[in-house]
């Protein structure tokens, strides 16, 4: 029977009036989702390769009456796949101005191009609400996603501008460990982000995901720590017992005593009834998981999970790889922080305690001091300047072999007061210095100085200005830096206020990295038998020096600290005195800038004069200084005045 306009029109409204279905993100993305050709798994998301994320994206959906999520997790488990199904389900199913922010305006636009521009497209739901990156329309750019209901607008949260540029409904806020402290003058980005959610009320949502960092500095740890801090329990496939997967239960076994893990040997023990667990049981036992709370009750409020790459689906993440590279990253601190976070998600515990002085006092070995001792190739120095009574440079002189192992060569004390022309004179003839080689008497250089321009800054900076760049550098230390070093800068200016770009250059140097690494070597093991075993990446060799040297070398302890309503790790001092130990972080830096941590197989041939062909770079031939000085060592012994500490 035919219909009349009228019912035609009746049911057009009733359909328009209907209410959307209730979906949640989980069920958004098994219905719609698909996974762009390039992606390792392409074609349609299925929520059953990751089934301990359903929860996840769930307490995300418009009905949930969760308001905030926090996701503290490993790489590879699909955290930022869920964050992307939840963006998909705004744009097509729950439309709202959205913020996503990531660490810095440059990798948000870059995570526009890798992420969000294939989720548009490869999605035809998507496709028909978001224009084409290529249409060159205003509606689309690599800051702005235009769609009914919306728009999502892109910041990075170094630039407070675009933070606070409007409000919005939801907030995705990714990788918020690696945010800056401050964005610009205004504060947290973080807060700034949040504050954007406001106007909203009970219907914001908002999004927390990240790897952690070091504890006591982690944003996500903190954020995690306020919530209910859900973790995902697998049953045991013999027993049923439900657990949370730990490292401490993996098992292996090894090739000898100290060799290298067997593939195939790894298993999980469980928990209660102690059986071996092979990983081919591991996905049904994920499959059968479930999200429970620290607290016991689930809030309704504020969510927070946490998860390792133990719990990774089939063909993303092995027991096996995290096995392989644990084992790859022992003796190395930076890289088994890089483990400890990416892999088991969990904040890495900055281990500030050196060992006892006498400790190291009693290891002092025999060679002989101002000799390079064998397995030392290059050779930097750490100046410290010190003012007042008693004002004068301390500088030691360090060898660098393999693997860090590193050796005190010299430790020199040139009295004086640095706003006197005589100190840097001596300064000059000690760059000149070169150290005999223990086995074959050749002489050695200091390949590279690193001077401490925080006291008597410009006097250090006239210094600096005559040497080249390739041997002598000026440094600051900077709390918080990851790196050793920083890109120099230059703090030269012209009588218009512009630097000049060939005046003197300043590096920052991270102190607490660098502390942080040295107080690790510190704490290695002589091994009972190094001709047989080596020594340990890292390991550090003394000569005989006297205790006040090593009193000073560990005269610093890493210790928690409230600052702005924030538990920080800071470094203090135990004692008054850490002169040796501020010159070694110098001669640290002054190795790093050397490229000791990123030479190659034959370069390091070449350093320890092994190479088939080609003389060492750090062996050039004996040569005189521009003012005749001699730069053989021995020539010219007690030709200055110098105090060495007995």
């Amino acid at each position: 029977m035919p219909r009349d306009g009228a019912t035609i029109a009746r049911e057009a409204f009733v359909e328009a009036m209907r209410p959307p279905p209730i979906l949640t993100v989980s069920e958004w993305a098994d219905r719609y989702r698909m996974l762009p050709g390039g992606a390792a798994e392409a074609g349609r998301y299925r929520t059953d390769r990751t089934p301990y994320m359903r929860e996840v994206m769930d307490v995300l959906s418009d009905h949930s009456p969760v308001w905030k999520a926090v996701i503290v997790a490993a790489g590879q488990v699909g955290k930022t796949t869920g964050a992307d199904n939840w963006i998909g389900y705004i744009v097509h199913h729950a439309p709202a101005p959205t913020m996503f922010v990531m660490p810095t305006l440059e990798s948000a636009r870059n995570s526009c191009r890798v992420r969000l521009d294939p989720l548009f497209e490869s999605t035809p739901e998507l496709a028909e609400r978001v224009a084409s990156p290529r249409s060159r329309d205003a509606s689309n750019t690599s800051t702005f996603k235009d769609f009914p209901g919306g728009p999502l607008m892109l910041a990075g949260a170094n630039a407070a501008a675009g933070l606070r540029a409007s409000y919005f409904r939801n907030l995705v806020a990714d990788e918020i460990d690696a945010y800056p402290r401050s964005a610009g003058e205004e504060g947290d980005p973080l807060k700034l982000a949040e504050r954007g959610t406001r106007t909203f009320g009970y219907r914001r949502k908002i999004y927390l995901v990240s790897t952690p960092t070091i504890a006591g500095r982690s944003r996500i740890e903190r954020e995690y720590n306020n919530t209910d801090r859900r973790r995902y329990w697998v049953p045991c496939p013999e027993c049923g017992a439900f657990q949370v997967l730990k490292w401490a239960h993996v098992r292996y076994e090894r090739e000898g005593d100290h060799g290298p893990p067997i593939k195939g040997s790894e298993r999980y023990v469980c928990a209660d009834c102690g059986v071996l667990i092979p990983e081919r049981h591991k996905e049904a036992m994920v499959a059968a998981g479930e999200w429970r709370a620290d607290a016991g009750e689930k809030s309704d409020e504020v969510a927070g999970f946490h998860l390792s790459a133990l719990y990774a689906p089939p063909g993303w993440y092995s027991w096996w790889d995290a096995i392989r590279d644990f084992h790859e990253a022992q003796g190395v601190p930076e890289n088994l922080r890089v483990w400890v976070n990416t892999v088991l998600a969990e904040t890495w515990k900055e281990k500030g305690d050196a060992p006892p002085w006498e400790e190291l006092y009693n290891r002092r070995e025999r060679y002989k001091i101002g000799t390079v001792p064998k397995g030392a190739v290059v050779l930097t120095a750490g100046v410290d300047v010190q003012g007042g009574q008693g004002a004068r440079l301390e500088v030691e002189v360090v060898g660098w072999g393999r693997d860090r192992e590193s050796w005190s060569v010299d430790y020199v004390v040139i009295p004086g007061d640095p706003a006197e022309p005589e100190v840097w004179r001596e300064l000059d003839r000690f760059l000149e210095t070169t150290y005999p080689r223990a086995e074959t008497e050749d002489p050695v250089p200091i390949r590279m100085l690193a001077i401490d321009s925080g006291f008597s800054t410009q006097e250090v900076y006239n210094w600096v200005r005559g040497k080249p760049r390739t041997r002598v550098m000026a440094v600051k230390g900077r709390e918080g830096q990851a790196a050793i070093v920083s890109q120099p800068r230059a703090v030269d200016v012209t009588t218009a206020g512009k630097r000049l770009r060939r005046g003197v250059q300043l590096w920052t140097v991270g102190v607490d990295h660098a502390k942080s690494e040295f107080y690790g070597a510190l704490r290695q093991k002589r091994p009972t038998n190094p001709t047989r075993d080596g020594y340990p990446p890292g390991y550090c060799h003394f000569p005989q020096y006297a205790e006040e040297y090593f009193k000073q070398l560990t005269a610093e302890e890493i210790v928690p600290r409230e600052v702005r309503g924030y538990v920080r790790y800071v470094w203090e001092k135990t004692r008054d005195r850490n002169e040796a130990l501020d010159c070694r972080v110098y001669a640290r830096a002054a190795a790093a800038v050397v490229g000791i941590d990123r030479w190659t197989e034959e370069q390091w041939q070449e350093a320890e004069g092994t190479a088939p062909s080609g003389d060492s770079p750090t062996e050039p031939r004996r040569r005189r200084s521009s003012s005749g000085y001699l730069s053989n060592r021995r020539e010219r012994r007690g030709t200055w005045r110098r105090r060495r500490r007995t």
